[in-house]
């Protein structure tokens, strides 16, 4: 599907204003203001903002409620229980109230439960209620989950055991309210930056983010008693891809600063068994080896292993976990390959509408998330991807930027038996005999009452530049920008009349070329841009939209191009 560019502009003489008082160049005073930065000392905010600058946790409501509550079960020897979720950010997020809570003095007193993907799928269920009131648990934390488990909470109520939520997921809400009014669970307290979006900065946390406000409330705002764990909050919030905004940026920044001297015996054996030997670790070299690892245990089997592995004191236990791990991710990898491959068959003998779902009984439930994410990739539009088991479709949704999948969910939830998530993932489950109505209601959603431009992909473009502009000055602008993901991307720029040279496919259809523009010359790669060789070929120059990056090989950094986007040029300027 082909991509829209758009060119963000500002007023020339605003421009210059912000360039010169940052002491940047046009470029990045321009993606500053892009990034709703618009003044020097917002500016400088950003450039500087550390550990300091975290927001008061007792911004959040509930949180006051909740200190009193677990303090009160410390000092009463309670049994307290961290129910946390089986993926990455839910693990995390049980690490950090788990070791926060033993560093309180309830080492003896708190244990933690991580569900299974398999049994009981995600969330908090009454199951697990049962289990803890047979073991006596009297208070109940659940991190990254919660939000909606109303049966869960009521019988918790009825055994005495009171329920703290932590959670970041969007509440079920009463649309017949005029005051759209979140529809919550009936909790001792519920934190959740989702209902208290009162101005503070930490509205978008992940669920590893707002376990660790809650660590910092209850230790009365000391910022070196959750020092230690930054770095787990950083691997939970680069993993859900929460926007990197305030207090998100400055965990995941403090985090990548803290993570290559980590004394945790889990954080280096993992880092050692991903091969991470960078000097300047950034947030995508997370995204495609420790965290794939972490999220493996979740998707193939039991990840309450892999909190083991992040709070073990011991390197022999952490080793031997790693590398447990690592087989399990090794093993993912081969299953992922070949659901994908099979996906892409099934879409060769179907005709597909609107958006892609699809569904098969022999693929692995563990990876149809990834696999959503790939057909999102590959075929631009919004993809659900199930396995069937005994007449039930369970899986997951993935999205496009402009898509809200949740609301399409919702729209077409009389075909559901559940769902729920974000607005770019999402999980649902349905019975198999409903996937043709449900197929059908998605595809009517999108033709009738979504619009048309939430489902063209579009590049946003911080400036046009030339090539002469793209230096290692430049670079090191950008490097106070980062780290970078979703809310704070990459800066992407675009160039016109480049004429391409030495046109190679790399990889996996991975296309390698060489860029020229009145005597500058840089090089490039564009993944999944193999199969443009053939026009490129026939043209004499190209217009590119592209992020730059530093490659850095033998010992030598060089600037190079990762391009998003090729089309002929057409001669303007």
């Amino acid at each position: 599907m082909q991509k829209k560019w758009l060119l963000n502009k500002t007023n020339k003489d605003f421009l210059d204003y912000m360039s010169r008082e940052t002491n940047v160049s046009s470029i990045t005073a321009q993606v500053l203001i892009n990034r709703d930065i618009k003044t020097p000392d917002a500016a400088f905010a950003f450039f500087d903002s550390g550990i300091n600058s975290l927001s008061d946790p007792f911004e959040l409501a509930g949180i006051e409620k909740a200190v009193l509550r677990i303090q009160k079960a410390i000092r009463n020897r309670e049994k307290i229980l961290i129910h946390g979720d089986y993926d990455c950010d839910g693990i995390t997020a049980t690490v950090i109230m788990y070791e926060i809570i033993k560093n309180l003095g309830g080492g003896d007193i708190v244990e933690y439960f991580i569900p299974s993907r398999f049994d009981t799928g995600y969330g908090f269920h009454q199951s697990a209620v049962t289990i803890a009131h047979q073991k006596g648990i009297t208070l109940i934390i659940t991190v990254d989950c919660g939000i909606t488990a109303y049966d869960a909470v009521n019988r918790a109520r009825e055994l005495n055991i009171d329920i703290i939520i932590t959670d970041h997921h969007e509440p079920n809400r009463d649309e017949n309210n005029n005051l759209y009014t979140p529809k919550l669970p009936d909790a001792y307290c519920i934190i959740n930056p989702k209902i208290n979006l009162n101005g503070s900065n930490n509205s978008p946390l992940s669920g590893a983010g707002v376990a660790l406000m809650l660590g910092l409330a209850l230790n009365s705002g000391n910022l070196e008693k959750i020092e230690d764990l930054i770095e787990i909050a950083m691997l939970g919030t680069i993993a859900d891809v929460v926007p990197l905004t305030f207090d998100n940026r400055i965990i995941v920044k403090e985090g990548l600063k803290r993570i290559s001297k980590s004394q945790r015996p889990g954080i280096i054996e993992l880092i050692e068994i991903s091969s991470l030997n960078s000097p300047n670790f950034k947030t995508d070299m997370f995204s495609f080896t420790i965290i794939p690892r972490i999220n493996a245990a979740g998707r193939m089997g039991d990840a309450n292993s892999v909190v083991k592995l992040l709070t073990t004191n011991s390197h022999d236990e952490a080793k031997r976990l790693a590398i447990w791990l690592n087989d399990l991710n090794i093993e993912r990898q081969k299953i992922e390959s070949e659901v994908l491959e099979s996906a892409i068959s099934q879409l060769k003998t179907i005709s597909i509408g609107k958006a892609i779902i699809i569904a098969d009984e022999d693929w692995h439930e563990g990876v149809l998330g990834i696999v959503a994410s790939k057909m999102v990739d590959r075929y631009d539009m919004p993809a659900f991807v199930l396995n069937i088991k005994d007449g039930i479709a369970k899986g997951s949704a993935r999205s496009i930027p402009n898509f809200d999948i949740l609301k399409c969910l919702k729209h077409c939830s009389n075909h559901l038996i559940q769902y729920g998530g974000h607005k770019q993932a999402a999980g649902l489950k349905l019975e198999a005999i409903h996937i043709k109505a449900f197929t059908d209601c998605v595809n009517e959603y999108i033709v009738n009452i979504s619009k048309e431009s939430d489902l063209i992909t579009t590049l946003n473009i911080d400036y046009n530049v030339t090539l002469k502009e793209i230096n290692h000055e430049l670079m090191s602008e950008f490097s106070r920008l980062e780290p970078f993901g979703y809310s704070n991307p990459e800066p992407l720029l675009g160039a016109k009349g480049l004429v391409p040279s030495n046109l190679r496919v790399v990889g996996r259809n991975h296309l390698k070329m060489r860029l020229a523009h009145n005597g500058s010359v840089i090089d490039t790669i564009g993944f999944d841009l193999g199969e443009s060789i053939s026009w490129i070929n026939s043209v004499k120059s190209i217009d590119a939209v592209f992020t730059p990056t530093i490659n850095e090989w033998n010992g030598n950094r060089t600037v190079q191009l990762n391009i998003k986007d090729l089309r002929p040029s057409n001669g303007k300027n």
